[in-house]
């Protein structure tokens, strides 16, 4: 596992992570009201300190009431505003020194503002999910929210019995006492904070497919009554899990989860172990499969193999929206290169002044960030081949699975793959805003 923290502020959103150290491990115990959308929590955070001593530490929190905070066990001196929470331990951790904070906090969750709308805790009609992309994680529980500092978690969520609680990772126990419910999922994993995913609603869980000896096992959580539209339009999950096995190296986690909401969603969201669709993702006619494979591939690409800070969001969003392209190639459907020629029309007619590789943070979701991304990735399977190509891929994952990349690091590692130097490649498709042309596949083989 190759991990490369970011240093200093995200250029993109300086106000959110602390540098100055890494978290390691994230302990929730919460507990959740859906009628008055009442959330309560202690978080138990494993820290370590950086190459400086640690004086002072900030925790990025939404306006809840803190009850208390703690750094190894002693109570400190904190303040609590504008989404940040800073800690001054009684004594600076040394550097290099593991420390742990606890904190407690309650209050009603609600999303975060964003130039993109609410962001992260979101109350349903009957119940709650959590779509944080990219800085929603403050909005539920205290984290160093940063994409580059993975850790580990535990996640308990105490709700009325009713409900039950998805969350990424494995499920370890599931406790009913008088009328609530506890739910204790681990993601043993590195995860990010905004990849921390959670949803509680009256769902019928279902397996999707038969994962027998050494499979990977996927679940779906939906609605009883959006049972047979889920059967259909997820039916070819399962074969997608084993493509982008074989295309992008084993899955990366324990089992991977699906989530439909009574309610809809503008798009599904992403996290680590689970994706989380809306009632309008479901229609029988698998209408919206393309984002079924997105989801998915996003596990390979953006969850397991991270980005440093978000300039590098193109390594999630273009590597996801290539997988669309090879699930419709190997699944009947249209080729990559109809595809990538469908892209590439698009974006002739659009404007041409977004850089992959430093798009700006207005036009980090923009959809010719995906398309564009899409479309280099093809690129470069057209100048390496097949046999190259895929090879790099499933290095890529492999040494970087559970770490943090950038586009540098990506253009570095096809260079060891690439059969001759890719330099003009990248330069006019990643650090250029014009369009090139579309790149011809002479030298592909089948895949």
């Amino acid at each position: 596992m190759t991990v490369q923290q970011a240093v200093g502020p995200d250029p993109y959103f300086p106000a959110n992570g602390d540098s100055r150290y890494r978290v390691h491990r994230y302990e929730l115990a919460l507990d959740y009201r859906p009628g008055p959308n009442r959330l309560s929590g202690t978080a138990r955070i494993n820290g370590i300190a950086g190459r400086s001593p640690l004086a002072e530490f900030v925790l990025n929190l939404a306006d809840f009431k803190i009850g208390r905070v703690r750094v190894d066990g002693r109570q400190t001196h904190y303040t609590h505003r504008g989404g940040r929470l800073r800690v001054r331990p009684a004594k600076p951790v040394r550097a290099g020194a593991a420390f742990t904070v606890e904190v407690h906090w309650s209050g009603n969750p609600r999303p975060v503002t964003s130039p993109w709308g609410g962001l992260g805790w979101e109350e349903l009609a009957d119940g709650a999910l959590v779509a944080s992309q990219p800085v929603g994680a403050p909005s539920w529980y205290p984290c160093n929210d940063r994409p580059a500092d993975k850790a580990s978690y535990q996640i308990s969520v105490t709700t009325p019995s009713a409900y039950a609680v998805v969350a990424g990772g494995r499920l370890l126990t599931r406790t009913t006492k008088a009328s609530t419910t506890t739910w204790v999922y681990e993601q043993s994993a590195p995860t990010s904070s905004y990849l921390v995913g959670l949803s509680i609603g009256k769902y019928q869980t279902v397996l999707l497919g038969d994962p027998g000896l050494g499979g990977v096992p996927q679940h779906g959580h939906i609605p009883a009554h959006l049972l047979p539209e889920f059967s259909r339009d997820f039916a070819r999950q399962p074969r997608m899990m084993d493509l982008f096995q074989e295309l992008f190296g084993p899955y990366p986690f324990d089992e991977y989860a699906v989530v439909v909401t009574e309610e809809e969603l503008d798009v599904p969201v992403e996290a680590q172990g689970l994706s989380l669709f809306g009632a309008n993702h479901v229609d029988g006619a698998r209408g919206s499969e393309r984002l079924v494979a997105h989801e998915l591939a996003h596990q390979w690409f953006g969850n397991s193999v991270s980005i440093a800070d978000w300039r590098h969001i193109w390594l999630n969003e273009g590597f996801a929206k290539y997988a669309e392209w090879l699930w419709s190639e190997r699944s009947g459907g249209r080729t990559a290169h109809q595809l990538a020629s469908t892209a590439h029309r698009l974006l002739s007619s659009l404007p041409q002044d977004l850089r992959l590789a430093d798009p700006g943070r207005k036009s980090m979701f923009d959809d010719r960030l995906y398309e564009r991304g899409g479309l280099t990735l093809h690129a470069v399977r057209c100048a390496m081949g097949d046999p190259d190509f895929f090879r790099m891929l499933r290095g890529w994952v492999s040494l970087h699975r559970g770490g943090s990349v950038s586009t540098t690091t990506f253009t570095a590692h096809v260079a060891r793959f690439a059969p001759e130097p890719l330099d003009e490649l990248f330069e006019a498709w990643v650090y250029g805003a014009s369009l090139p042309p579309l790149p011809l596949p002479e030298r592909r083989a089948a895949v």
